[in-house]
């Protein structure tokens, strides 16, 4: 079900505080940033061999990140897996027991179909599912 670990998700207060530190300081490859608005967030991508490292810092005070943050602070708030099929895997989940927040998935960062098990399912762990969209 899982092929491999798509992205660790980071959130922070600002991605221009952030991103030297990934960029400059972890010599890692900057591959871009994007504006997600189904989820109020911005997004910064570092490449890390097959992974990527994911800044997200919110875009507004309704976003669900400016709770965790508040709460949190800064730091790791989920771990991201590669699927072929997102569908299946939210089924296969499913009928393990397992809480879906997403049943249906939705688009996220880079074209691809998201969706998240509750963190009570994961061992306290966010966990998102990421089927990247198919080459052109």
């Amino acid at each position: 079900m899982l092929t491999k670990i798509s992205h660790i998700g980071i959130a922070v207060r600002t991605l221009d505080e952030a991103i030297p530190f990934y960029q400059e300081t972890l010599s890692m490859t900057f591959k871009g940033i994007e504006e997600v608005g189904e989820y109020k967030v911005r997004v910064a991508f570092f490449q890390i061999g097959e992974s990527k490292i994911e800044l997200l810092e919110p875009t507004s005070k309704e976003s669900f990140l400016v709770e965790f943050l508040d709460k949190n602070g800064p730091g790791i708030h989920h771990i991201a897996y590669e699927v072929e099929d997102v569908e299946a895997a939210i089924k296969k989940l499913e009928a393990s027991g397992a809480r879906m927040i997403d049943k249906i998935p939705r688009p996220g960062a880079h074209g691809a179909r998201v969706a998240f098990i509750q963190p009570e399912s994961s061992q306290g762990a966010l966990t998102e599912l990421c089927q990247m969209r198919p080459p052109f």
